[in-house]
């Protein structure tokens, strides 16, 4: 019998680092701002919710980089998300709020690029909207910063341009769900485990980018990235 060819695990750029950080899930919190989820028609206090991206859509780039990334298939209404990353370091079930920044190896920006009009289709028909969110390259990230040199985050400016115009800024102060309220929530639905990822809701002012677009999320103490639609 033929062996299978064997596949390299997913893994991103640390920031400073030749090392880099292997991933074991994508977890993402829906609706974490109060504006964003107003601006998506909900009341903007409800209890969190998450779906998963696959790992093998992050697009991982590089310290400085300008990276070139594809223009995805099947939409004509692709939305920029920028959120903080919290990557796991130490698992865990049922971790306490107050114990879970135990639990953080480090912080990165991302991106949770998202098919809008598919996923819109979706939620008219009341079916799964994995479409919307979980294709190829979904979710650009740039390098993980350790908790160490950041110190743990739970204020600081988060911001995305695009063509140097500013569309979404916001403060990690003003998240619904902190971080470790974050981590305390998903541990209770899953079993934490090290190399697990998690994007933690975006501010408002999603919107439409096109190809030939360049877009820059930055966070305070994390710098950013950039990434040209092609």
């Amino acid at each position: 019998m033929q062996a299978l060819p064997r596949v390299e695990p997913v893994s991103i750029a640390i920031a400073g680092s030749p090392q880099r950080f292997a991933v074991h899930r994508v977890y993402c919190v829906g609706r974490n701002y109060a504006d964003h989820a107003k601006e998506m028609g909900a009341s903007g206090r409800e209890p969190p919710f998450f779906f998963f991206k696959p790992s093998d859509t992050l697009f991982s780039v590089a310290d400085g980089a300008t990276a070139e990334w594809p223009y995805p298939s099947l939409t004509q209404d692709l939305h920029h998300e920028v959120e903080l990353v919290v990557a796991i370091g130490r698992g865990g079930r049922d971790i306490p709020v107050e114990r879970a920044h135990e639990h953080i190896w480090g912080y990165a920006v991302g991106l949770d690029m998202t098919r809008r009009d598919l996923q819109s289709a979706m939620k008219k028909e009341s079916k799964p909207w994995c479409i919307g969110k979980g294709f190829d390259f979904g979710a650009p990230i740039g390098p993980l910063v350790p908790i160490e040199t950041s110190g743990e985050l739970t204020s600081g400016a988060i911001t995305l341009k695009v063509n140097d115009v500013v569309r979404q800024q916001g403060d990690l102060s003003d998240l619904i769900w902190s971080i470790n309220e974050v981590i305390a929530h998903v541990s209770k639905a899953w079993e934490l485990k090290p190399g697990d990822l998690i994007f933690t809701g975006t501010p408002a002012g999603v919107g439409a980018v096109g190809r030939g677009d360049v877009l820059v999320a930055e966070a305070a103490k994390l710098g950013g990235f950039s990434l040209k639609v092609v």
